[in-house]
Parts: structure tokens; sequence; C-alpha cells
């Protein structure tokens, strides 16, 4: 009998080929649920230049602020679709506009695929386009040298950002600013701002609204039975319940109320 040489070990590169490819188009037409339908559940995304490392539930904001949605924001793969058993090989360019003009980072990912869908992703990506400077500016160096930030710099600032986050609990107070998380977390105002603004691509409160919004589901499943959802939000640091429910329905894609319930389902089942 002769051996299938597309097949390896379990999974067949046709499918691998095929689910990838449809990966890659979701994302050239900017279709955000295209692309979370073809996570697997138990997804792990590794995102290598800012040392983080993501899942399902986490990843649809992280798609949704990565992915150009702007008429100048564009992704161009740079090379074929390669294949080699149940892994995919791909590279591209994405430009998106921060605070202070578009940058451009160069990309390669590795993505694994398990029963038709992606169940890993290893992201590398060095940035090789900066922020134009505005016009009649004497100074054409780039605005992260201006700021002492090399890329290397960059991924180890998210890093100490998330760490700092984790460890300390700012967003806990529903005062938090950005001049006291510049303060502790010892970078300038300017520095964190640029990290968000032009790499990130999120504002400082969306980013400290998901840190409260992941603090609470974290705890929902120790929350006392009676707890009200509104009441949980507060303690997490939310001032108010419509930024609260804003935030809740983009990273989630629910109401709170239907969340819960959907995930009441999945632990008696």
């Amino acid at each position: 009998m002769t051996s299938n040489p597309l097949l390896d070990g379990p999974e067949q590169t046709p499918e691998t080929a095929a689910t990838v490819l449809r990966y890659h188009l979701c994302w050239k037409h900017r279709d955000l649920d295209g692309v979370m339908a073809l996570f697997h559940p138990d997804i792990q995304y590794n995102d290598f230049f800012l040392n983080r490392v993501m899942h399902f539930a986490e990843l649809r904001e992280y798609v949704r602020v990565s992915m150009p949605r702007e008429a100048d924001e564009d992704i161009v793969h740079s090379d074929r679709i390669r294949v080699d058993g149940c892994t995919a090989f791909i590279q591209y360019q994405v430009t998106l506009r921060g605070g202070e003009g578009l940058v451009a980072f160069q990309s390669s990912e590795a993505i694994t695929v398990r029963d038709g869908l992606i169940w890993r992703v290893n992201e590398y990506a060095s940035l090789v386009r900066e922020a134009k400077p505005q016009s009649g500016q004497g100074d054409v160096r780039p605005t992260m040298s201006r700021l002492g930030l090399s890329p290397r710099q960059l991924s180890s600032m998210a890093q100490d950002l998330e760490q700092y986050f984790q460890r300390q609990q700012p967003y806990l107070d529903p005062e938090l600013d950005l001049q006291r998380v510049a303060r502790e977390s010892g970078y300038s105002r300017n520095q964190i701002s640029y990290l968000l603004n032009q790499v990130l691509g999120q504002s400082f409160y969306r980013y400290v609204n998901q840190a409260r919004l992941q603090h609470l589901l974290n705890g929902l499943e120790h929350a006392p039975g009676n707890a009200k959802i509104d009441d949980l939000a507060f303690a997490a640091g939310f001032n108010s319940l419509s930024a609260f429910y804003k935030c809740f329905r983009q990273h989630t894609g629910l109401s709170p109320k239907a969340w819960v319930k959907q995930n009441s389902l999945r632990a008696r089942s």
C-alpha cells in the first residue's frame, strides 16, 4: 500500500492549508467574526514581540485592535502560505495608525491546526516603520528614537506594564490615571502613552478597563451566588456602568447576562 505524502501523523496537509487560507482571507477582508470562528476553543496564541500568551477569551479584543480598519491601514502578505503537516507558516506586513501616525510591523506566524481549527499560533514581529513626523517639523528622526525606545525595549516595557498590573492591581482604583501608572511602573508618561497608542493600538483607559474586566471574569466563578454583576463591576474598579457594559460586550461579544448564562451551561455540561 502506497503511503500518502500529504499526511503527517493524524493531520492532513490539505486541511491545514484550507484552514490557514480561510484565516488569511478573513484578515485580508477585515472579517473579525470570521477570524474568531477559526480559533479552536483551546487555542494558545503566543505574541513574542509583546512576550504575551493569550487564550480564546482574550483574543477578540487583541485581534480587533491588530486588524487594519482605516483606509490608510493595510495588511500585505509577503510570501505564499507554506504548509508542513499540521503547521503552516505565513509572513506579512501590517500598517496601523497610532496616536502620532502610521506604524508598520513585519510579522511571521507559525500556525498549528487541530480538528480543522487554529489551535496554536506563534507570532514573531519587528517594527519596520515608525510614525511619520507632522508636517513642518524639522526633526525627522523616528518618534521611537526621540523617546529612546528600541523594539526590544518596547517588548520589555509591555511585559513590565502587564506584570505591574497583575501584581499591584492598580486598576481596582476607579481614579487611576496615567501619571500614577508611569510613576509606579518606572517609565515616563510619554513612554507609556507611546506603547499603548502606537504599539498596542489602544487608549490608556481602554487598557485599564480591559484589566478590570479580566479581573471580574477571573473572579466570577468564586463570587457568591447572589452577587450582582453591577456590584462586581464597581468592585473591579469601573466607575460607570456604561463603560463596564461597553467594555464587556467589546471583549466577549455578549452582554454580562448572556455571558453568565452561557458559561453556566458549559459548567453543567
